[in-house]
């Protein structure tokens, strides 16, 4: 299952583009920008675009407004239907994040997976929901249900979580148990402006490095794809955001490919080399090694009965 080189149509060698914006108040021009950029990251060679977390729209979660419910499509919707055409045109694979309305009163921060022939061939529902000052997402987001998945493409299985799900171990263990060879976090993450000065450094650090984690302990691509800009959506309190950019590719023992720049957009090229994965857990073997028949723990909140 973990071989990297047991499908032999799936190619050795990939490059993903993963495309670092900003957004504007217009959700139309976001989606018009989103499709540029895919077919530009197709032409510098990426066979995977994957776009931010919630690319359509500014970071709305800055306060909370029903009225902003209004923003949210369903999937199959308009955004998964413009870029499964941009997929196909380009031939590649896209994933595309979506404020997914499922129902009325029922919405999810989601990630569509769309393959070269502009299917949609997966959705991936966010699983850990913030609630901070800034990030209000338990107002506007109901907790997936779908689990944590991995999807069949064109450049074989990848797998795709969101923002928050980054900070959670288990969230890629269980993405990775199922044979994706890169995890996707499409993302919203910056600074708090006036917090930047004292603590913005070691947080980026942080972010970084838990992800980086993610890679190592799971031998498998890591790919962060955050939007960059400072944003203070009208009708919000405070300062904004000044969200950080730095997307980056981590390969299977957490060493940097590729990095995005904090402050610009860019579309950020990096290679995924499936020989790599099967290099790296052969000299570390982590998967091996797992005490599954000791993991039951795992599934409490906290062991309190354990002191």
């Amino acid at each position: 299952m973990f071989s990297p080189m047991a499908d032999t149509k799936t190619p050795v060698k990939y490059k993903l583009g993963l495309v670092q914006m900003t957004m504007s108040s217009d959700p139309d021009a976001n989606l018009q920008r989103a499709i540029a950029k895919v077919a530009e990251a197709a032409g510098a060679g990426a066979q995977v675009v994957c776009l931010p977390e919630l690319f359509r729209s500014q970071y709305f979660a800055q306060r909370e407004d029903p009225g902003l419910f209004d923003l949210a499509e369903p999937v199959p919707g308009p955004s998964t239907e413009a870029l499964g055409k941009a997929a196909k045109r380009a031939g590649v694979v896209v994933i595309a994040p979506v404020f997914e309305r499922r129902a009325a009163g029922l919405y999810h921060n989601s990630a569509a997976v769309i393959d070269v022939d502009g299917r949609v061939v997966g959705l991936y529902r966010k699983m850990h929901i913030p609630d901070d000052p800034a990030y209000y997402e338990k107002f506007y987001f109901t907790p997936g249900d779908l689990g944590f998945r991995a999807f069949d493409t064109h450049v074989g299985r990848i797998g795709t979580l969101v923002c928050w799900d980054q900070w959670y171990p288990e969230a890629a263990r269980l993405t990775a148990l199922q044979g994706a060879n890169v995890l996707f976090y499409p993302t919203a993450i910056g600074w708090h402006p006036k917090e930047k000065a004292t603590h913005g450094a070691e947080q980026l650090d942080a972010w970084r490095t838990v992800q980086r984690g993610h890679a190592i302990a799971n031998g498998c691509y890591v790919a962060a794809v955050n939007r960059v800009g400072h944003e203070r959506p009208a009708g919000t309190d405070g300062d904004g955001i000044e969200f950080w950019g730095s997307s980056f590719l981590a390969d299977p023992f957490g060493a940097i490919v590729a990095e995005a720049p904090r402050d610009r957009e860019t579309i950020l090229v990096g290679e995924v080399d499936l020989a790599r994965i099967e290099e790296v857990r052969r000299g570390w073997p982590f998967l091996r090694d797992r005490r599954i028949d000791a993991y039951a723990g795992i599934g409490s909140r906290f062991l309190d009965d354990q002191r």
